[in-house]
């Protein structure tokens, strides 16, 4: 008798509230999507900065996908009580067939609550790098840099990044706690060459055309030791000597802005062509044999 009844109410349920609960959640769909165009066009009307826009779109959507989910179930949830068993035992096989796309959902909930990265932020994540430009529920896109391209500018290509990635591989976040990195140049000399004078040449040329070490830059330095263990004893530019097969070593490091990396280095490099040109007892170095 139990049996009979419970077909009885899955019947009427077919007949009756399922063609019911499809219309109005075809209704409910229709007027979040309008909704959430409407809010689109008032930020876009309201705020000027794409940033600002791609932000504020984005939570937007989000919201209106949250909201819509949740009215939706409760349409849909109203009908189907006799019916939890069976949709448990399902959703626990959808869940396993499924599992790298709830991996990705969770990467996506642990991004947006824990940030990690945010839109706009330079990262690494296991061999890829780049500036992420966007961030749905299953995956996140990064601008890609470095490849064949040298000096982390862009190749130019998009990367679609799985967001489960967030829990397997290492990430790296440029633009993360101390917003500057170090570079370093090696600058190789003969022997012969009056290493003394290059190494005082280099250290004016270095502390002409790096990042000149200001108040803002120390204090944002401090706050963010206040966050993660980052102390450094030196911000100044400094020029390292050491000695291989060919000549002597003069190593250049110094702090970088992020995306400056390359601009700085090509400054440095074309100033020391100049100098050392003006002076005969200074070479530059190459791998040569010599047959004594």
């Amino acid at each position: 008798m139990d049996v009979q009844e419970s077909l009885k109410r899955i019947q009427s349920i077919v007949e009756g509230d399922v063609v019911s609960n499809f219309l109005t959640s075809l209704v409910l769909i229709l007027s979040l999507w309008i909704i959430n165009r409407i809010s689109h066009k008032l930020i876009e009307k309201n705020t000027h900065d794409m940033r600002s826009q791609f932000r504020w779109k984005k939570g937007s959507t989000y919201t209106i996908v949250v909201i819509g989910i949740i009215v939706i179930g409760r349409v849909w949830f109203e009908g189907i009580q006799s019916l939890v068993t069976f949709f448990g035992l399902l959703s626990a096989g959808i869940a396993i067939a499924l599992k790298d796309l709830f991996s990705d959902l969770a990467g996506w909930i642990f991004i947006i609550s824990r940030k990690p990265f945010e839109v706009g932020n330079r990262i690494q994540i296991g061999e890829h790098c780049g500036d992420v430009i966007d961030l749905r529920p299953f995956q996140f896109t990064m601008l890609e840099i470095g490849n064949w391209v040298d000096a982390d500018q862009s190749t130019g290509r998009m990367i679609h990044v799985p967001n489960g990635m967030i829990f397997t591989h290492p990430l790296s976040n440029y633009d993360k706690g101390f917003k500057y990195i170090w570079n370093e140049i090696p600058v190789l000399i003969t022997f012969e060459s009056d290493w003394h004078k290059a190494k005082t040449i280099i250290q004016t040329i270095v502390n002409e055309k790096t990042l000149a070490i200001t108040p803002e830059v120390e204090k944002e330095l401090r706050e963010t030791s206040r966050k993660y263990l980052i102390f450094y004893n030196t911000l100044t530019p400094t020029v390292y000597t050491s000695v291989k097969d060919s000549g002597v070593l003069l190593t250049i490091r110094y702090l970088s802005e992020i995306r400056k990396r390359r601009s700085t280095a090509e400054e440095i490099w074309e100033s020391l062509l100049d100098e050392f040109a003006k002076h005969d007892d200074i070479a530059l170095a190459y791998p040569t044999f010599r047959k004594v």
